[in-house]
């Protein structure tokens, strides 16, 4: 494994910074090099993958459904062509394990990523099911050994999905109690998605002892309302791929139906996009 360790140390430094600063970190997901260059060139300092995003793009269904080597080697790419920190959404980290986490941390470093998303629930029977807690904090922990073992601080975003579904009278407390049971083993940040009261998103803040990250969506808080409730990080998940899908779907009705071009208006320029992939990393 060739690991850049001073490279990847300065990016991780950079992204936890993020974090802990003030102001709330915004991340536009991607799911490609183009979408990702795009992102760095609108001057945000991180660019985020979206699991879902990779997994559509290459012909799986969301979900974990696409192996760990597959994710990562879109990771890999993204991170060979812009000059900004990167962070994965890594699904469960691709084995029940906690050493299929250690060994997803370990390839994801290698891909050139300094952070990722880890989810606490995971394929069953009977559709997706929460991780018994104490084996999500072994998890979380040997993701976290696996890091300081090659001297990295990856930033661990740690996902709970008690919420998911829609929830129920439990889920506040759970997400408390896992957050920040992953808080003290290592994660530097949780991600509480499938939220958008604001009072409840407040009590989040409160209560788990460390920054927290929620899923932005048309129905959320706006990004300032979240900074003022105190929340740490914000991300989008799959919405940037699925507006161009639905950009795709309203273009060929147009097409299919009246043959005229208006959904083209917009379009990024042949020889703009062209010039954007030739752009060294980290040019704007």
């Amino acid at each position: 494994m060739v690991i850049d360790t001073d490279t990847l140390v300065a990016k991780a430094k950079l992204l936890k910074s993020l974090i802990d600063d003030a102001l709330i970190l915004v991340l536009p997901n991607v799911w490609d090099v183009g979408s990702a260059k795009i992102v760095e060139r609108a001057e945000f300092p991180i660019v985020a993958t979206s699991s879902g995003g990779v997994a559509w793009s290459l012909g799986y269904s969301d979900g974990e459904c696409i192996s760990r080597d597959e994710m990562l080697g879109v990771v890999a790419r993204i991170s060979a062509n812009v000059g900004v920190p990167v962070t994965a959404d890594l699904e469960s980290g691709y084995g029940s394990g906690a050493e299929s986490l250690a060994e997803t941390v370990l390839a994801a470093l290698e891909a050139g990523a300094v952070g990722a998303n880890f989810e606490d629930s995971t394929n069953g029977p009977n559709g997706r099911a929460l991780i018994e807690i104490d084996h999500s904090v072994e998890r979380i922990k040997a993701a976290r050994e696996a890091a300081l073992s090659v001297g990295v601080p990856f930033v661990i975003n740690a996902r709970t999905d008690t919420f998911a579904g829609g929830g129920n009278d439990s889920s506040f407390s759970e997400a408390v109690r896992r957050g920040n049971a992953y808080l003290q083993v290592g994660a530097d940040c949780i991600f509480v998605p499938f939220i958008n009261d604001i009072n409840m998103i407040k009590d989040l803040v409160k209560e788990i002892q460390g920054p927290i990250n929620i899923l932005l969506g048309p129905a959320s808080p706006a990004v300032q309302e979240l900074q003022d409730a105190g929340v740490a990080r914000v991300s989008i998940g799959g919405l940037f791929s699925l507006v161009s899908y639905s950009n795709v779907q309203t273009a060929c009705e147009e097409l299919h139906q009246n043959g005229t071009y208006d959904w083209a208006r917009n379009a990024l320029a042949h020889p703009e996009m062209n010039a954007l992939m030739a752009m060294k990393d980290g040019e704007t």
